[in-house]
């Protein structure tokens, strides 16, 4: 299996009225945030339930660190987190009751707690009911309780939906730490911001099928067939320039007379190539 920690080769799931995953194939590493994007109802929850035994594909295969998912080993669960809607905390217990609970479940020893609480900054709140926690704050304990046992493979379903940008910054953090740590970690969002700062590889969704691949930096470089820069001079005036031989030498000039502030290139997001590829906005 090598550092592989789960693989779908063409995965299709269809139910009654409708077809929710069309040929679905991607590999996701060790130490690698896989970004699986698109908007709600494009598949994204139905594959994690496909890779985590909950649901049955209907033809294709998935291995989840090298166990067929269809089968999948109980043991397999010790080295995996998952983070959902779904994922409910224990609201009269306290924030260490909650990870108390899991640890002893898990044989993971007490120390372990104390230092997760700190990272996710939720000390102050280490004796307060779960129930009084904000959302943000919730989201934390719940990120804490899937890494608790420090899985190999972590699913986060939309993690920082909601939360205040200071938040989710902080989530931000703790996920590439896990990254660098050797984790592997699937995350679902609509978020495409997010997604280009964390995501090694994104895979773009909809309607139940893959349209584009690559690392966020590959699939927008893809689609910029107008190159353009945006130029905010020392008069403070903005302007943008198509890639011409006239304007490579209008730039050269306000370069050599120091005109220009700043200088950037307007290749598009990956939202603006979702838009372009699908007609369809981001929700």
């Amino acid at each position: 299996m090598g550092n592989t920690l789960l693989q779908l080769r063409h995965i299709s799931k269809a139910f009654s009225q409708k077809q929710a995953l069309k040929d679905i194939s991607i590999t996701l590493s060790a130490g690698e945030i896989l970004g699986f994007l698109g908007p709600s109802g494009a598949g994204k929850t139905t594959t994690i339930k496909i890779i985590t035994g909950q649901m049955t594909q209907s033809s294709g295969e998935a291995t989840i660190l090298g166990s067929d998912t269809r089968k999948i080993d109980e043991n397999i669960y010790e080295n995996i987190g998952i983070v959902t809607d779904a994922s409910g905390i224990y609201e009269e217990f306290t924030v260490y009751e909650n990870l108390k609970l899991f640890a002893d479940l898990l044989g993971i020893p007490r120390k372990r707690i104390d230092q997760l609480v700190e990272r996710v900054g939720l000390t102050e709140q280490k004796k307060q009911p779960a129930g009084k926690l904000s959302k943000g704050q919730g989201q934390r304990l719940i990120l804490a309780r899937a890494v608790l046992h420090q899985p190999k493979l972590l699913f986060l379903d939309e993690p920082t939906s909601g939360l205040d940008p200071t938040t989710a910054l902080e989530i931000h953090r703790l996920l590439l730490e896990l990254k660098e740590a050797g984790m592997g970690i699937f995350l679902t969002t609509h978020n495409m911001e997010e997604a280009t700062k964390l995501c090694d590889h994104v895979a773009l969704l909809n309607d139940g099928k893959i349209i584009e691949f690559g690392t966020p930096q590959e699939i927008c470089l893809r689609y910029n067939t107008e190159k353009q820069y945006r130029i905010l001079l020392s008069t403070q005036e903005e302007i943008v320039l198509s890639h011409t031989t006239e304007n490579t030498q209008k730039l050269s000039e306000w370069l050599t007379r120091n005109l220009i502030e700043s200088i950037h290139s307007c290749e598009p997001t990956l939202e603006n190539v979702f838009l372009k590829v699908t007609g369809r906005e981001l929700s």
